[in-house]
């Protein structure tokens, strides 16, 4: 009888038993990085109700901007890893800053694991109505003439816009002059006003522009052609089949690492079967985005995948923040 007292002793010593917290066991936070309004944000409360009623708890979504969306995506690192903090993000903080800072409070591979992703956003290549190209080819021709006198306009120094525009300038040998704006709305004014010649945007701001003849697309960074532009080719329809041309802005949700393996599948399961509803596919497609859902596994390979593509195009760029 000695030894199972001296066992129990031991056990009451260590305090009293404490059962595994189920889940959801209370709401759960979806940290989105960039600021209320965005498409991020928008997601997020999509998701977060149709996950709700999945898993039957409260979804909060706190928008936590700054620092290029870092310290919201530091938070959800840094986070308890029991399921209740997710992040909700555009892929800028997870997979093209950490190559454009000299350093960044969070490690990807270290501190997070994906859950899905939800979507991918599409670039349209546009230009000014007074350029003389009509395809690919005649755009590629024409900056072969006019070598080292074309801009091109993007939404911020490091965007996917500037990165794939410096790319396509720097691998054909173009020297074209990248002029950055704050935000896709003033990028737009100028390439309808004619001050810029060309950059790429997202899909649904610039089809007013389309409709009027005031800028013309000319091919589309996707994996098949949007609904939206039927009779424009992606990129590798073509003929530019660069890694550097494939959709790399896209949106997911991630989990501080170390989380139970039953709840991140749990978590996955959910949120892949919110995003293959008939109205989250609807409000993803309003969005000018294509749906995902992909697994964690696969997810994770995606975002393996584009990692050093992404580093190349900075490096070329010469983009860097402080």
């Amino acid at each position: 009888m000695i030894k199972p007292l001296l066992l129990l002793a031991a056990a009451l010593a260590c305090g009293p038993l404490q059962a595994a917290e189920p889940f959801p066991g209370r709401p759960i936070t979806l940290v989105v990085p960039q600021p209320a309004g965005g498409a991020a944000d928008a997601l997020a409360r999509s998701l977060g109700e149709e996950m709700g009623r999945r898993l039957g708890t409260t979804f909060i979504v706190e928008n936590k901007p700054g620092a290029s969306g870092m310290l919201g995506t530091n938070v959800v690192a840094r986070a308890r890893p029991d399921g209740h903090t997710l992040l909700v993000t555009n892929s800028t903080p997870v997979l093209t800053l950490p190559y454009m800072f000299d350093k960044v409070p969070y490690d990807v591979n270290r501190d997070l694991r994906f859950v899905t992703q939800i979507s991918s956003g599409q670039l349209v290549l546009v230009v000014n109505h007074e350029i003389p190209a009509h395809n690919m080819k005649e755009f590629m021709e024409w900056a072969a003439r006019n070598r080292g006198k074309v801009n091109y306009g993007s939404f911020g120094v490091g965007t996917s816009g500037h990165l794939v525009a410096s790319y396509l300038s720097h691998s054909r040998n173009l020297d074209m002059t990248h002029v950055p704006f704050k935000g896709e709305v003033p990028l737009i004014q100028e390439l309808v006003g004619g001050r810029i010649s060309w950059g790429f945007t997202t899909l649904g701001p610039v089809v007013p522009h389309l409709q009027t003849g005031r800028l013309r697309a000319l091919a589309v960074i996707a994996d098949q052609r949007p609904k939206e532009l039927p009779d424009v080719p992606t990129m590798a329809e073509a003929g530019m089949k660069d890694p550097e041309f494939k959709p790399m802005g896209w949106f997911a949700v991630l989990a501080p690492a170390g989380m139970p393996e039953a709840v991140s599948k749990r978590l996955e399961k959910e949120a892949r079967a919110a995003i293959a509803t008939p109205e989250m596919q609807a409000r993803i497609q309003a969005y000018g985005m294509d749906a995902i859902g992909n697994s964690a596994e696969d997810a994770r390979k995606e975002y393996e995948l584009l990692a050093p593509v992404v580093e190349r195009m900075v490096k070329t760029s010469g983009a860097k923040l402080e």
